[in-house]
Formats: C-alpha cells, structure tokens, sequence
C-alpha cells in the first residue's frame, strides 16, 4: 500500500494521524487544518512533517492539490448540537462550519470521486444528524467510547466505507489511574452517597479481571459528591475506580475535571496523564504545553482507539 495524502479539518492535536500510525497506515503527506496554537505545538513536536494549513474558512487559498487527496478526516465544532449546550445547531458560527467540511469534501469529490472521508461529532437531535446525513449521503454509526476505554463518551461517525464497533475491552478506571495517586494530586473531601454506592460493595477490579464486577464496570457510577465545592452538582460528583468516567469536556476551569473516589472520603481529580489515557492518546503526548491546555485540548480530542478501529476498517479489509 502507498502512502496516503490526508486532509484533517478540526484538526486539533492530530489525533488522526496517531490513529494512522497505529493501524499501520502508511501515509505520504497529512495536511492539518487548525487555528488553536496550542493544539498545533503538540502536533509539531511530535509530528514535525505536518503540514499546516491554517483556518479552514480559508481553504480556497491553501494552494494544495485536492486532487491528490485520499482521506478527508474531521471533527467539526460540536458546541451547537451538544444536548449541554444552548441548543443553536447550525445557527452557531462553530457549528455551521460542518458546511464548509462538506463543501470541501464535495470539491474533493469532483477531483477524486474514490476520496474516503470520515466526520464525527457528538450525539445530537436527530433532526440535525439527518441534515448531515443529507449533505454527506451516509447515515452515521454511533459508537461509545467505553468499549475501547474506562471513559463514556458516545460519538457519531459518519464515513463513506463500511464499519462496525469495536469490541469490548472492559476497561474501567481503575485500569488507567497511576498508583501513587496519593502524592501526585490534591486531595478533596467527599460526601459517599450510601445509596448509590450500595450495590458496589465485594471488591473492586483490577487488570481486566471483572468476576462478578462485569455489569458494574460497564457504567460510570457516581457514588457522592465534593464537599469542598461550591456550584452545580455535576461538577461536584465524585466516580468510583470500578466505573467508567464520564465525558472528558475542555475542562478550563470551574472544577470541571472529572474526579475520582480514593476511599470512602477523599477524591482527587484525573491527571493529564490518566485523561491521555481515557482518550487512548500515547503517555505524554501533551506535556509540550500547561496542564490547562493539555486538559482543554484532551477534551476536544478523539478517543484514538476508535478512529483506529475504523480506519483499519478501510484500509486492511
């Protein structure tokens, strides 16, 4: 196999080309489409031959040859379709930039009718999923997160090849926290909900070994919530290690990191380096910039091992 010409829009921390790497697909040249310069620093140091093309509402103006494309990759702005958002759709200015990804996916077409593309963003109202659907002429496969990771986060992913979910690996948090969690972290102090944390009593999980854990680790499962916390309750909720954690967001701020059960009273909060892991990124792959950015930019990405499985879909049918 030659090596691919890849377009990724959104392209955030290259989250596509680790995928790539991983399902050993051989690619020539990866053209990245981003604006977040944080972002790009991460993707330069450890993809130094990527080609950086800027914003994608410039796309006219890049100068490279789309007729030598074969993938289109992307995630547009999600921020109008979340169910946690204000709801706009495609009246936010992020949001309707998925027209651009299909005009430029349609321009691709007429240059190169056997190009393969990919989108993914989050679950949304069907009524705008079926307005993508229309524009790309696929219906979406929706695929959770939590069958590749110890995090819940349900994604749609709308590809022009066929695909089916991964299996899964029944991970759980406890699986990708690092053991001296004690001294890496500041510690909080949590209220356990008895209630909620009844039916999770005889044992915990460890190494893929579920026993009588199998239901259990298949959820997250929030056993209390944060004293030491002023505000909502979501940001309060503290998991147990033998769930999954939730959605990974931006996280800037506000105690929006989820958080983890030490003991019956002490939580702490994931680290970059256990987020990296939920999203199945390589250890340390962000710690080219702050931890506020390695958060921010670890919620905008791919759970890598998805992209993975569906790339290799493709590409070693």
């Amino acid at each position: 196999m030659t090596g691919l010409n890849v377009l990724s829009l959104f392209d955030g921390m290259s989250c596509g080309r680790i995928a790539l790497e991983n399902a050993a697909i051989p690619v020539n040249q990866y053209f990245s489409s981003e604006v977040d310069k944080y972002a790009i620093q991460v993707s330069q140091e450890n993809y130094p031959e990527i080609i950086q093309l800027g914003d994608i509402q410039n796309w006219k103006d890049w100068g490279i040859d789309l007729s030598k494309i074969d993938l289109v990759i992307g995630g547009s702005p999600c921020q109008g379709f979340s169910f946690s958002g204000r709801g706009l759709a495609f009246d936010d200015p992020r949001s309707k930039l998925f027209f651009t990804f299909a005009d430029i996916v349609s321009e691709i077409k007429k240059l190169n009718p056997d190009v393969k593309f990919l989108l993914e963003n989050v679950r949304m109202k069907k009524e705008y999923a079926d307005i993508i659907s229309e524009y790309l002429g696929v219906n979406p496969i929706r695929i959770n997160s939590a069958l590749v990771s110890a995090q819940n986060r349900v994604r749609d992913y709308w590809a022009n090849w066929k695909f089916i979910p991964p299996e899964d690996k029944g991970l759980v948090l406890s699986d990708i926290i690092i053991g001296d969690y004690i001294k890496i972290s500041k510690k909080g102090v949590y209220k356990k909900d008895q209630h909620k944390a009844s039916c999770l009593t005889g044992g915990g999980h460890s190494g893929g070994n579920h026993s009588d854990m199998d239901l259990i680790g298949q959820q997250m499962h929030h056993i209390g919530n944060a004293t030491d916390i002023k505000g909502f309750d979501i940001i309060k909720r503290i998991y147990a290690q033998y769930g999954k954690s939730p959605t990974l967001t931006t996280m800037t701020g506000g105690h929006r990191h989820p958080k983890i059960a030490l003991n019956d009273y002490d939580y702490r909060r994931l680290t970059p380096l256990e987020c990296e892991r939920l999203q199945t990124v390589p250890e340390n792959y962000t710690n080219h910039v702050s931890n506020t950015q390695r958060y921010k930019m670890l919620g905008n990405g791919w759970t890598v091992d998805v992209i993975t499985h569906i790339l290799g879909e493709l590409y070693h049918d």
